[in-house]
Protein backbone atom coordinates (compact mmCIF):
# COMPACT_ATOMS: atom_id res chain seq x y z
CA UNK A 1 0.00 0.00 0.00
CA UNK A 2 3.16 1.99 0.56
CA UNK A 3 4.13 1.54 -2.59
CA UNK A 4 0.66 2.30 -4.35
CA UNK A 5 1.08 5.64 -2.38
CA UNK A 6 4.17 6.61 -3.83
CA UNK A 7 2.34 5.55 -7.31
CA UNK A 8 -0.84 8.05 -6.90
CA UNK A 9 1.55 10.86 -6.26
CA UNK A 10 4.04 9.90 -8.89
CA UNK A 11 1.26 8.96 -11.91
CA UNK A 12 3.84 9.28 -14.46
CA UNK A 13 6.10 6.77 -12.88
CA UNK A 14 3.62 4.06 -14.76
CA UNK A 15 4.80 5.74 -18.08
CA UNK A 16 7.59 3.43 -17.49
CA UNK A 17 6.80 -0.44 -17.42
CA UNK A 18 4.44 1.26 -20.60
CA UNK A 19 7.60 2.18 -22.34
CA UNK A 20 8.94 -1.23 -21.16
CA UNK A 21 6.02 -3.35 -22.63
CA UNK A 22 5.94 -1.64 -25.74
CA UNK A 23 9.62 -1.82 -26.27
CA UNK A 24 9.59 -5.26 -26.01
CA UNK A 25 6.67 -6.21 -28.15
CA UNK A 26 8.59 -4.47 -30.63
CA UNK A 27 11.40 -7.00 -30.35
CA UNK A 28 9.12 -10.03 -30.25
CA UNK A 29 7.91 -8.89 -33.44
CA UNK A 30 11.37 -8.23 -34.96
CA UNK A 31 12.51 -11.11 -33.87
CA UNK A 32 9.76 -13.18 -35.07
CA UNK A 33 9.63 -10.98 -38.30
CA UNK A 34 13.13 -12.43 -38.99
CA UNK A 35 12.34 -16.24 -37.95
CA UNK A 36 9.60 -16.02 -40.81
CA UNK A 37 11.56 -14.17 -43.26
CA UNK A 38 14.18 -16.70 -42.78
CA UNK A 39 11.93 -19.55 -43.34
CA UNK A 40 10.60 -18.32 -46.52
CA UNK A 41 6.84 -16.94 -44.71
CA UNK A 42 5.77 -20.35 -44.10
CA UNK A 43 5.48 -21.34 -40.42
CA UNK A 44 5.46 -24.81 -41.20
CA UNK A 45 9.33 -24.45 -42.16
CA UNK A 46 10.54 -23.12 -38.60
CA UNK A 47 11.75 -25.95 -36.37
CA UNK A 48 9.90 -26.45 -32.72
CA UNK A 49 13.09 -27.64 -30.85
CA UNK A 50 16.82 -25.84 -30.75
CA UNK A 51 19.61 -27.44 -31.81
CA UNK A 52 22.04 -25.65 -33.79
CA UNK A 53 24.48 -23.23 -32.98
CA UNK A 54 22.45 -20.64 -35.13
CA UNK A 55 19.23 -21.41 -32.68
CA UNK A 56 21.41 -20.63 -29.57
CA UNK A 57 23.08 -17.52 -30.74
CA UNK A 58 19.98 -16.31 -31.80
CA UNK A 59 18.12 -17.13 -28.10
CA UNK A 60 21.13 -15.71 -26.21
CA UNK A 61 20.67 -12.43 -28.43
CA UNK A 62 17.12 -12.37 -27.74
CA UNK A 63 17.50 -12.25 -23.96
CA UNK A 64 19.87 -9.76 -24.17
CA UNK A 65 17.39 -7.47 -25.78
CA UNK A 66 14.93 -8.41 -23.48
CA UNK A 67 17.14 -7.82 -20.07
CA UNK A 68 18.36 -4.64 -21.14
CA UNK A 69 14.98 -3.21 -21.93
CA UNK A 70 13.56 -4.16 -18.75
CA UNK A 71 16.58 -2.83 -15.90
CA UNK A 72 17.13 0.19 -18.56
CA UNK A 73 13.57 1.38 -17.82
CA UNK A 74 13.62 -0.44 -14.21
CA UNK A 75 16.10 1.44 -13.41
CA UNK A 76 14.85 5.05 -14.84
CA UNK A 77 11.85 4.45 -12.36
CA UNK A 78 14.09 3.67 -9.28
CA UNK A 79 15.96 7.15 -9.66
CA UNK A 80 13.20 8.91 -10.18
CA UNK A 81 11.25 7.30 -6.39
CA UNK A 82 14.73 8.31 -5.31
CA UNK A 83 14.32 11.27 -6.18
CA UNK A 84 10.85 11.81 -4.55
CA UNK A 85 12.32 10.49 -1.55
CA UNK A 86 15.01 12.84 -1.31
CA UNK A 87 11.90 15.43 -1.98
CA UNK A 88 13.27 16.57 -5.71
CA UNK A 89 11.10 16.95 -8.79
CA UNK A 90 10.47 13.41 -10.24
CA UNK A 91 10.18 13.67 -14.08
CA UNK A 92 10.27 10.87 -17.11
CA UNK A 93 13.30 12.95 -18.41
CA UNK A 94 15.08 12.63 -15.24
CA UNK A 95 14.76 8.87 -15.19
CA UNK A 96 15.48 8.39 -18.94
CA UNK A 97 18.36 10.76 -18.86
CA UNK A 98 20.35 8.73 -15.41
CA UNK A 99 19.29 5.14 -17.33
CA UNK A 100 21.53 6.51 -20.50
CA UNK A 101 24.18 7.52 -18.36
CA UNK A 102 24.21 4.14 -17.26
CA UNK A 103 23.97 2.68 -20.81
CA UNK A 104 27.38 0.37 -20.12
CA UNK A 105 26.33 -1.17 -16.92
CA UNK A 106 23.46 -2.02 -18.15
CA UNK A 107 24.60 -3.82 -21.13
CA UNK A 108 27.29 -5.37 -19.15
CA UNK A 109 24.15 -6.47 -16.90
CA UNK A 110 22.32 -7.54 -19.73
CA UNK A 111 24.72 -9.88 -21.37
CA UNK A 112 25.52 -11.50 -18.11
CA UNK A 113 21.74 -12.33 -17.23
CA UNK A 114 21.36 -12.99 -20.96
CA UNK A 115 23.90 -15.70 -20.67
CA UNK A 116 22.30 -17.01 -17.77
CA UNK A 117 18.89 -16.94 -19.06
CA UNK A 118 19.73 -18.28 -22.54
CA UNK A 119 22.21 -21.23 -20.90
CA UNK A 120 18.86 -22.42 -18.72
CA UNK A 121 16.51 -22.33 -21.50
CA UNK A 122 19.30 -24.63 -23.44
CA UNK A 123 19.16 -26.70 -20.05
CA UNK A 124 15.60 -27.18 -20.18
CA UNK A 125 15.24 -28.10 -23.77
CA UNK A 126 17.86 -30.69 -23.96
CA UNK A 127 16.81 -32.45 -20.63
CA UNK A 128 13.20 -32.22 -20.80
CA UNK A 129 11.32 -32.43 -17.65
CA UNK A 130 14.10 -33.03 -15.72
CA UNK A 131 15.70 -29.77 -17.29
CA UNK A 132 12.12 -28.29 -15.99
CA UNK A 133 12.84 -29.05 -12.47
CA UNK A 134 16.42 -28.07 -12.35
CA UNK A 135 15.65 -24.75 -14.31
CA UNK A 136 12.38 -24.17 -11.70
CA UNK A 137 14.96 -24.51 -8.88
CA UNK A 138 17.94 -22.37 -10.50
CA UNK A 139 14.88 -19.89 -11.31
CA UNK A 140 14.15 -19.30 -7.80
CA UNK A 141 17.10 -19.14 -6.78
CA UNK A 142 18.41 -16.41 -9.08
CA UNK A 143 15.03 -14.49 -8.48
CA UNK A 144 15.81 -14.36 -4.92
CA UNK A 145 19.95 -13.23 -5.57
CA UNK A 146 19.21 -10.97 -8.15
CA UNK A 147 16.31 -8.98 -6.13
CA UNK A 148 18.68 -5.77 -5.61
CA UNK A 149 20.76 -6.05 -8.79
CA UNK A 150 18.91 -2.89 -10.55
CA UNK A 151 19.77 -0.48 -7.71
CA UNK A 152 22.84 -1.39 -7.18
CA UNK A 153 23.92 -1.28 -10.82
CA UNK A 154 22.67 2.06 -10.83
CA UNK A 155 24.35 3.40 -7.24
CA UNK A 156 27.16 1.28 -6.37
CA UNK A 157 29.34 1.56 -9.82
CA UNK A 158 29.78 -2.73 -9.57
CA UNK A 159 29.74 -5.13 -12.29
CA UNK A 160 27.55 -8.23 -12.96
CA UNK A 161 29.20 -10.44 -10.81
CA UNK A 162 29.94 -7.75 -8.07
CA UNK A 163 26.10 -6.86 -8.31
CA UNK A 164 25.23 -9.95 -7.88
CA UNK A 165 27.40 -10.43 -4.65
CA UNK A 166 26.13 -7.15 -3.52
CA UNK A 167 22.81 -8.01 -3.98
CA UNK A 168 23.12 -11.54 -2.38
CA UNK A 169 24.76 -9.90 0.92
CA UNK A 170 21.90 -7.31 1.14
CA UNK A 171 19.22 -10.93 0.89
CA UNK A 172 21.38 -12.43 4.19
CA UNK A 173 21.97 -9.57 5.92
CA UNK A 174 17.91 -8.67 5.64
CA UNK A 175 16.63 -12.56 4.91
CA UNK A 176 13.01 -12.90 3.87
CA UNK A 177 11.83 -9.84 1.97
CA UNK A 178 12.28 -11.27 -1.89
CA UNK A 179 10.38 -14.20 -1.21
CA UNK A 180 7.51 -12.10 0.41
CA UNK A 181 7.29 -9.28 -1.98
CA UNK A 182 7.35 -11.74 -4.93
CA UNK A 183 4.15 -13.43 -3.62
CA UNK A 184 2.20 -10.10 -2.80
CA UNK A 185 2.64 -8.35 -6.35
CA UNK A 186 1.78 -12.12 -7.85
CA UNK A 187 -0.89 -12.68 -6.04
CA UNK A 188 -2.43 -9.09 -6.66
CA UNK A 189 -1.91 -10.01 -10.27
CA UNK A 190 -3.34 -13.01 -10.39
CA UNK A 191 -6.63 -11.54 -8.80
CA UNK A 192 -6.68 -9.14 -11.22
CA UNK A 193 -7.14 -11.33 -13.73
CA UNK A 194 -10.75 -12.44 -12.90
CA UNK A 195 -11.50 -8.66 -10.93
CA UNK A 196 -10.39 -6.73 -13.84
CA UNK A 197 -10.33 -9.02 -16.76
CA UNK A 198 -13.59 -10.93 -16.65
CA UNK A 199 -15.65 -7.82 -15.52
CA UNK A 200 -14.00 -6.52 -19.05
CA UNK A 201 -14.43 -9.66 -21.67
CA UNK A 202 -17.78 -9.71 -20.04
CA UNK A 203 -19.48 -5.96 -20.90
CA UNK A 204 -17.33 -6.33 -24.13
CA UNK A 205 -19.06 -9.61 -25.23
CA UNK A 206 -22.44 -7.88 -24.98
CA UNK A 207 -20.65 -5.93 -28.17
CA UNK A 208 -18.86 -8.90 -29.56
CA UNK A 209 -16.74 -11.46 -28.20
CA UNK A 210 -13.79 -9.97 -29.73
CA UNK A 211 -14.33 -6.48 -28.04
CA UNK A 212 -14.61 -8.16 -25.01
CA UNK A 213 -10.87 -9.99 -25.47
CA UNK A 214 -9.51 -6.74 -26.30
CA UNK A 215 -11.05 -4.66 -23.25
CA UNK A 216 -9.99 -7.61 -20.85
CA UNK A 217 -5.97 -7.90 -22.76
CA UNK A 218 -5.99 -3.82 -22.13
CA UNK A 219 -7.52 -4.21 -18.86
CA UNK A 220 -5.08 -6.69 -17.46
CA UNK A 221 -2.12 -4.81 -19.44
CA UNK A 222 -2.65 -1.70 -17.33
CA UNK A 223 -3.24 -3.39 -13.95
CA UNK A 224 0.18 -5.54 -15.09
CA UNK A 225 1.69 -1.92 -15.50
CA UNK A 226 0.64 -0.32 -12.24
CA UNK A 227 2.24 -4.16 -10.60
CA UNK A 228 5.07 -3.96 -12.20
CA UNK A 229 5.30 -0.21 -11.18
CA UNK A 230 4.72 -0.55 -7.07
CA UNK A 231 7.20 -3.13 -7.16
CA UNK A 232 9.88 -1.62 -8.16
CA UNK A 233 9.34 0.74 -5.56
CA UNK A 234 8.96 -1.46 -3.01
CA UNK A 235 12.39 -2.62 -4.12
CA UNK A 236 14.00 0.40 -4.20
CA UNK A 237 12.04 1.91 -1.04
CA UNK A 238 13.30 -1.01 0.69
CA UNK A 239 16.86 -0.84 -1.01
CA UNK A 240 17.45 2.66 0.05
CA UNK A 241 16.45 1.62 3.83
CA UNK A 242 18.64 -0.89 4.38
CA UNK A 243 21.44 1.64 3.27
CA UNK A 244 19.80 4.10 5.66
CA UNK A 245 18.54 6.62 3.49
CA UNK A 246 15.47 8.29 3.97
CA UNK A 247 12.55 6.68 2.39
CA UNK A 248 9.39 8.83 2.13
CA UNK A 249 5.82 7.13 2.66
CA UNK A 250 7.52 4.31 4.13
CA UNK A 251 7.09 3.63 7.90
CA UNK A 252 11.02 2.85 8.54
CA UNK A 253 9.88 0.37 11.63
CA UNK A 254 7.53 -1.19 9.17
CA UNK A 255 9.98 -1.43 6.56
CA UNK A 256 12.72 -2.90 9.08
CA UNK A 257 10.38 -5.48 10.95
CA UNK A 258 9.57 -7.18 7.14
CA UNK A 259 13.29 -9.21 7.65
CA UNK A 260 13.86 -11.55 9.75
CA UNK A 261 17.48 -11.55 11.12
CA UNK A 262 19.16 -14.89 10.52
Amino acid sequence: MNSFKVLRENKQLIVFPILSGISLLVVIGSFTTAILAAAGWNPDNISDTYGSAGDYLLLFVFYIFNYFIIVFFNMALIHCTRLYFQGEEVTIEKGLRFSLSKIGVIFSWAVFAGTIGALLKIIQEELGWVGKIITGILGVVWSIATFFVVPVIAYENLGPVGAIKRSVKLMKEKWGESLGATFSFGLINFLSFFIIGVPLFLIGSLIHPVVGIVLAILGILLVAAILSAAQTIFVSAVYHNINGDPVKHFDQQMVEKLFQKK
